[in-house]
């Protein structure tokens, strides 16, 4: 049989490190990017085929090619300030450009889909931890757009016999221990790398978004999961799908919260550098405490985190200092300060 999976979005931040995990077990990834959001050097494990998930021809010519035999899909719109100010662009590419893919897939007999998700799909919290059964009442266009693939997705399941795994990720975070990939992104909207920046300088400050929440130090508290976890998560659901595991969501988080305030404290010890925090108002519809249930994903993935917020940060820190040394001037063009 064959071992080539289709990537779509293989060629950024979490599918790239998914490509890693699925090499080193023993498959082989396909990365279907359009790179506008990818990076080509990001694709070192498999062949890159550039094309756009609403394309169905060029999908259908490298599914043809390639013949895989399951689909893993990272290719969406991830940034939620520009899902406001832009939700046509977000119900196009995140909607309609997986509709495309899926359908691509069914028409070559690809019957297993493993999809990016999200915690945005939850909305405000109403219960802590968040399990699967929370409802799921998104604040934004970004969220919504999830939360409509994994609707499809379970009619796609009942009515075509396309079985998937939603992953619902909560605050991706970290890099590839050897330094060969991480988190790249311009504008650059996660805490992790924004706070990293300013300790290296790229940034003038890092700004703290509320200290006045009824959490344990006042700061918003977010569940940060290592992508290398993540990709563990991707390559166990593709295999419960190979298996014949049926349609489900999966939370993807640690169950440990991390104020944001720990999480500056935490860099600046482990980089040993201090660097000024300026605390603003907090932003419209920012959760005090978003922490996942993981239980489901020990359950059935047989998945538990491995890798602690140190990890992340040493992790990243190693990422992020290459990274300035190799691209000073496009570091200088970063965007916004906004730390999810």
């Amino acid at each position: 049989m064959s071992r080539s999976v289709l990537v779509a979005g293989g060629a950024g931040y979490v599918g790239s490190h998914v490509c890693l995990a699925l090499s080193q077990a023993g498959f082989r990834p396909v990365v279907y990017d359009n790179l506008s959001n990818g990076h080509a050097a990001f694709v070192q494990w498999g062949e890159l085929e550039h094309g756009d998930i609403s394309d169905f021809a060029r999908l259908d010519q490298v599914i043809r090619h390639h013949r895989p035999i399951a689909v893993l899909h990272f290719a969406a719109l991830i940034e939620v300030n520009q899902s406001i100010k832009q939700p046509g662009r977000f119900y196009e590419n995140n909607v309609a450009g997986t509709i495309t893919l899926i359908e691509a897939a069914l028409r070559s007999g690809i019957e297993a889909m493993v999809f990016s998700s999200t915690c945005a799909t939850y909305g405000a919290p109403v219960h802590l931890p968040m399990d699967e059964t929370h409802p799921q009442v998104p604040l934004n266009p970004y969220g919504r757009s999830k939360l409509m693939v994994e609707q499809a997705l379970v009619d796609y399941s009942t009515y075509a016999n396309f079985r998937s795994v939603s992953l619902r990720y909560f605050n991706a975070a970290g890099a590839d221990e050897q330094g060969r990939i991480g988190e790249r992104h311009h504008p650059e909207t996660h805490a992790v790398p924004l706070a990293l920046q300013t300790a290296l300088g790229v940034r003038k400050g890092f700004k703290l978004f509320g200290n006045d929440y009824k959490t344990r130090d006042g700061t918003a508290v977010r569940d940060y999961v290592h992508v290398l976890d993540l990709a563990d998560a991707h390559v166990r659901a593709l295999r419960y799908l190979l298996e014949g595991g049926a349609t489900t969501a999966i939370n993807l988080g640690t169950g440990t919260g991390t104020t944001v305030k720990e999480l500056v404290e935490t860099i600046q010890r482990i980089t040993n550098r201090g660097f000024p925090v300026e605390v603003v108002e907090r932003r419209p519809g920012d959760s005090a405490c978003l922490v996942a249930d993981n239980s489901r994903a020990r359950e059935i993935l047989g998945w538990k985190p491995t890798l602690d917020l140190e990890a992340i940060v040493r992790s990243a820190w190693h990422w992020h200092a290459a990274e300035a040394t190799r691209a000073a001037p496009v570091a200088a063009a970063f965007g916004n300060n906004e730390p999810l």
